[in-house]
């Protein structure tokens, strides 16, 4: 769900019904039954007298909880009072400090902004909980996350960079878009843009080419440039991912796990509307919300396919016909924390280690459409070796005639400006990631496959 933060920045002052309406929240969101997602937008049909702006501070709130659950809830058994009022208060004063509502110190004006919501005895219990040195926390404390992924990314990334790889993680994403080339060029959109001004500001991103990000978080549904299909909300690290694949004019090209399409829209104009791409999915709703995107986009190239699983038949009858594979596997998406930080709380090692058999049949079936000289991509939203080069690995294994290409060699001629992109943790590696602390972008990795000839 993305969250109006310039919203949250105009309801300056919280409001006692905000700390009620987020309180029955926060209860809700901590049963982890469902997407946090979900969660927030059925309890707001189930209010439908909020406002806009109160809407936007209640949700940047309950994700703020989500984000930092494990500070907030050892904090909360030091006050008084209702527990669930005692959650609510450390989010709203977390999300007003991180908004950088009024001037000067920070923690202040959130105190400020609290005003017409704490009672006397709870000014400085807050104030006490904005003084904490987050140095002295203990580790599991200061990360905000579960013990077992902490151990995972401390096998899965260099020790150094775990800790301000997890911090990281603790701040809310920016809305990035990409700019449908089929239909405009960024500099054009980055004009519409900047002519609306306020929340619309924006700039290029770092290193995609098509890439706009936003300095606040509009909703883009009323605007014209939305409506049209000149953009869509795709973060800088999914747009870098769609190039490690470099489709051509012209060929046969698989998106093995479409989803909504996000990368599907994306290789399909890096195409020129050419070709043929398939997107396939499992899930006939998510192909379904594709279509209403693709006939907005101006493609003509792509073909939405449901698939019943990855050995499907449809699937079957393309072996060896395909040029190029991406298989965004699913995954545990512990890389996209900064949106979806109830994933963290959801997810265990046991789903993982189910994710990742999953993911080995996926890549091995994908494997199969390639053409000789072929290329496929894996990649996943995940941070863990267990589901990334783990899988890789195995499938090489298995699979001689298969080999890993180095990202920095295939891309270098296409697209120059990836070579100044840092390819990870590592700069000598062959595996192609990307981290929050480092790029600004959600967390992903990739593996270019080539099937020799």
């Amino acid at each position: 769900m993305r969250i109006d933060q310039k919203a949250v920045a105009a309801r300056a002052k919280a409001l006692p019904q905000h700390v009620e309406h987020l309180s029955i929240l926060i209860t809700e969101l901590a049963r982890f039954a469902h997407p946090a997602d979900m969660v927030v937008s059925r309890y707001f049909r189930s209010q439908p007298k909020l406002g806009n702006r109160d809407r936007a501070l209640i949700a940047e709130a309950s994700f703020a909880f989500l984000r930092r659950k494990t500070e907030i809830s050892q904090f909360a058994e030091s006050g008084q009072g209702p527990l669930g009022r005692r959650l609510a208060l450390l989010s709203l004063f977390i999300t007003m400090v991180e908004s950088g509502l009024g001037s000067g110190n920070r923690a202040e004006s959130a105190l400020a902004d609290l005003a017409f919501v704490v009672h006397p005895g709870e000014i400085d219990w807050l104030q006490r909980f904005g003084t904490i040195e987050r140095e002295s926390l203990a580790p599991l404390t200061r990360v905000n996350l579960p013990e077992w992924i902490w151990n995972a990314l401390g096998s899965s990334v260099p020790k150094d960079q775990c800790l301000p790889l997890a911090e990281a993680m603790l701040k809310a994403a920016p809305l990035d878009l990409r700019v449908n080339t089929i239909k405009a060029a960024r500099e054009e959109l980055l004009g519409v843009l900047n002519d609306l001004g306020g929340r619309y500001a924006a700039e290029p991103t770092p290193y995609a080419p098509n890439g706009v990000r936003l300095k606040g978080k509009p909703a883009l549904q009323t605007q014209e440039f939305f409506k049209q299909g000149l953009v869509e909300v795709q973060d800088e690290g999914s747009q870098l991912l769609s190039m490690l694949l470099e489709p051509k004019r012209g060929e046969m090209v698989v998106d093995f796990c479409a989803g909504a399409g996000g990368k599907t829209l994306s290789l399909g104009a890096m195409m020129r509307s050419s070709g043929r791409l398939y997107a396939f999915d499992v899930s006939e709703k998510r192909l379904a919300n594709l279509k209403p995107r693709l006939a907005k986009s101006g493609l003509s190239n792509v073909h939405p396919v449901w698939i019943d699983n990855e050995n499907d038949a449809k699937v079957k009858r393309l072996a060896g016909k395909i040029d190029r594979v991406l298989v965004d596997a699913p995954c545990s998406g512990l890389g996209t924390l900064r949106r979806n930080p109830d994933l963290k709380w959801r997810q265990s090692p046991q789903s993982v280690a189910e994710l990742t058999q999953k993911q080995l049949s996926i890549l091995q079936s994908a494997s199969r459409l390639l053409k000789p000289g072929g290329r496929l991509v894996y990649a996943t939203c995940s941070l863990i070796y267990q589901e990334n080069q783990g899988v890789v690995e195995e499938f090489l294994a298995a699979n001689p005639n298969f080999e890993l290409k180095d990202p920095k060699e295939v891309l270098r001629d296409s697209f120059p400006a990836m070579d100044n992109l840092p390819i990870g943790a590592s700069a000598n590696s062959k595996w192609w990631q990307l981290f929050p602390h480092l790029h600004g972008t959600d967390g992903f990795f990739g593996a270019i496959l080539e099937r020799k000839s």
